[in-house]
């Protein structure tokens, strides 16, 4: 159906059928970015994989290259993808993986706080926008502050990846028949040899792979994210409206778990609850465990990237994803005394930021990038 106003250009209003077969298709074609990555960085060699991964050994400046490196691409399904891919050549570790993994999770909150920013001309939609933007990020940070310690002490959450990895699909070291891998396979060797053809070879070759597959994902994961909003946002929004507004903390976190799945971004999840909250339409904490369930719907995107590779550790880093959100939301949600710290500090700092509006830009310039790149340069 063709829909056109003088307001608005002529647009092509697809049918739900054809958009559901695109966004398989899409799937599909991330898949195939996800392996093309991994085939370029084994085509560029172990010497080269070393030199790339080294600046990433210390887990601190780890952590800050997860944050950065999701704040660039704005999408931690993207950025989680990638660390997967790289973890199944061989390129990084599952130790060095998963502070990566943490640091996504924290870059990722940039996109809903930059949301609450729209509303900074009128200050109590702002105070109520940022609050709820931010909770998010306090979640995040403080989950990161109990969990990254505890798992450089005692590999609590490696561990709990490792074991179940090992028993779906074999000990890490060895290599596991994905289908999915099978399915990649052709498009994979395609790209490969037509980029050869062109007479690239060796690290260039591995290079040029690697561009593209980086690409392929980014390109795949944005075209999904807008069809598959597309396909549930009227959806999304009454079942926002009808289930917070019942209050169920346990039931807005599966609603939040679920929306993200379907559309394929925790920021989308995240995003659509700023407007409401701004409005007076959610309160803060029926907001809240929305964006947990997000976290952990979230990681799902890397736990399918891992079925385009064929070792137990890339299943093993995406399961440490789900592992730390899961993990993070036992310490920090289900204990009733830790349950409104973020909730507290996401509103004193709104109440600075309504008075000192400069201040939450700063907020932002300094927790997303500017503390990220000085970790990364004093730690690497």
């Amino acid at each position: 159906m063709v829909v056109a106003t003088p307001e608005r250009p002529t647009r092509f209003d697809m049918p739900t059928w054809m958009r559901s077969a695109l966004v398989f298709g899409l799937i599909y074609t991330f898949l195939v970015g996800v392996s093309a990555l991994e085939k370029g960085i084994k085509i560029m060699g172990e010497d080269t994989q070393e030199r790339l991964f080294s600046s990433v050994s210390n887990p601190i400046a780890g952590l800050c290259v997860g944050i950065l490196g999701t704040v660039l691409v704005q999408s931690s399904s993207a950025s989680t993808s990638v660390i997967v891919g790289l973890v199944a050549t061989k390129g990084i570790s599952v130790d060095a993986a998963i502070p990566m993994i943490m640091g996504a999770n924290i870059g990722t909150t940039v996109t809903n706080t930059l949301v609450s920013l729209g509303h900074i001309r009128q200050p109590a939609e702002f105070k109520r926008a940022f609050a709820a933007a931010t909770v998010h990020d306090f979640f995040n940070v403080m989950a990161v502050a109990v969990l990254l310690p505890l798992e450089l002490m005692t590999g609590a959450i490696s561990k709990t990846a490792t074991w179940v990895s090992d028993r779906l699909v074999g000990t890490a070291g060895s290599e596991w028949k994905s289908p999915v891998k099978a399915w990649v396979k052709k498009p994979v060797e395609w790209i490969v040899d037509i980029e050869g053809a062109i007479g690239l070879s060796g690290n260039v070759l591995g290079t040029f792979v690697v561009i593209t597959g980086l690409a392929i994902v980014l390109l795949a994961l944005t075209f999904i994210t807008k069809n598959m909003r597309t396909l549930v946002a009227d959806r999304v929004e009454k079942s926002v409206n009808t289930v917070l507004g019942k209050g169920s903390g346990s039931v807005a976190m599966l609603l939040g778990l679920v929306i993200t799945v379907a559309v394929q971004s925790s920021s989308i999840t995240t995003s659509i609850l700023i407007p409401l909250t701004a409005a007076g339409v959610l309160s803060l904490r029926n907001a809240y465990p929305v964006t947990l369930g997000a976290n952990v719907g979230t990681t799902i995107t890397a736990l399918l990237a891992a079925l385009a590779a064929s070792v137990p550790e890339a299943l093993t880093v995406g399961l440490a994803h789900t592992t730390f959100n899961v993990m993070g939301i036992g310490v920090l949600y289900v204990l009733p005394f830790a349950r409104d710290v973020p909730v507290r500090l996401s509103e004193g700092l709104a109440e600075i930021a309504v008075k000192r509006r400069a201040l939450a830009v700063a907020y932002v310039m300094t927790a997303f990038i500017i503390l990220p790149l000085i970790g990364v340069a004093l730690l690497r």
